[in-house]
């Protein structure tokens, strides 16, 4: 097996509980068929030393700055209230942590800790995210941030941002798919007891009412959707699923996944289209009639819409090694 990737998972004090975590075990449930790890994945501290996090208990790394200088990932964790927003400007200490970090490098940060890629000048002019309550004050502080306090992450490359707190869980597992593919993050997903992929983003989980009827819920007509993607679906036949009128299913499904059904639909098909591009060597149009776009054409106006690219482009961009057929 090749060497494994190198992640330093760099750790200030008051570092938030549940971010610290997340990097070691869910990449860390990255492996081969072999049982081998995809990545090496290590925890350091400015001087090597202890740090507080919440919930009232201390960090003992078992690692100084030192490993910077070999990483091929970094991870900052997000910061534990306000600790992590006091200002634009970063401490001494965070400075010469962020200082010793390998040229090259991809960087990436967990809920608040994008507050220390902002102060760090490393998002200058570049799309972002953080914790949705965070968002106005992250805008005040880094105005050329292009913040986006809607998604779950967002992916530019060598730098990569995730919205608060579990949803570090949804940008580690994208990074597992980016570098190694689909089947290998859905593995480590089912080790971590996690979907591999979360619809919807930020949105639903923005402070809202919870709905009264906590027996009645969308979820039967959920499961029944995505099982005919391939076959017209509309509102009335979902809202039929759980015998809610057509207005009452749209509210409590907007409710339950912060989306609309067709919006929702629309993201199921998207990643089932995205799930076939990246394990399977199918004609575009038949991904296309197996997603529910019906034309090659739906296909490659959904998934640039979604992800920037067109359905073979996308395809090489997870399986390299594909013979892939021209797009009509």
């Amino acid at each position: 097996m090749a060497t494994p990737h190198r992640v330093a998972v760099l750790v200030f004090d008051g570092v938030a509980a549940l971010d610290l975590g997340i990097p070691s075990q869910v990449l860390g449930s990255a492996r081969d068929n072999n049982g081998n790890r995809f990545y090496d994945v290590k925890l350091c501290t400015v001087g090597n030393e202890p740090v507080r996090a919440s919930g009232g208990f201390r960090v003992l790394p078992d690692h100084g700055l030192e490993i910077l200088a070999e990483a091929d990932t970094v991870i900052i964790p997000g910061l534990h209230g306000d600790l992590a927003i006091r200002d634009e400007r970063l401490a001494d200490q965070e400075r010469e942590a962020l200082d010793r970090i390998r040229p090259g490098a991809r960087l990436v940060s967990i809920c608040t800790g994008a507050f220390v890629l902002a102060a760090a000048g490393k998002l200058d002019g570049r799309p972002a995210t953080t914790h949705w309550a965070y968002a106005d004050r992250f805008r005040r502080l880094f105005p050329t941030v292009k913040l986006d306090a809607d998604v779950l992450f967002v992916d530019d490359g060598d730098v990569l941002t995730s919205a608060g707190v579990a949803a570090g869980i949804d940008l580690c597992l994208h990074l597992i798919r980016r570098d190694h593919g689909s089947d290998v993050a859905n593995d480590a997903a089912k080790r971590c007891v996690v979907p591999p992929w979360r619809e919807g983003g930020q949105a639903q989980f923005v402070t809202r009412a919870v709905p009264v009827e906590r027996d009645l819920t969308t979820g039967p007509a959920r499961a029944w959707a995505l099982e005919r993607l391939d076959e017209p679906i509309d509102l009335a036949a979902m809202a039929a699923q759980v015998r809610m009128s057509v207005r009452s299913f749209t509210r409590r499904f907007r409710d339950e996944t912060g989306l609309s059904p067709s919006q929702w639909l629309i993201r199921q098909r998207i990643e089932h289209a995205r799930a076939l591009l990246e394990s399977t060597d199918l004609p575009v149009d038949e991904v296309a009639r197996l997603a529910g776009f019906g034309t090659a054409v739906s296909l490659r106006q959904h998934l640039h819409s979604a992800v920037g690219v067109a359905p073979l482009a996308y395809r090489r961009t997870f399986r390299p090694a594909a013979i892939t057929v021209p797009e009509r």
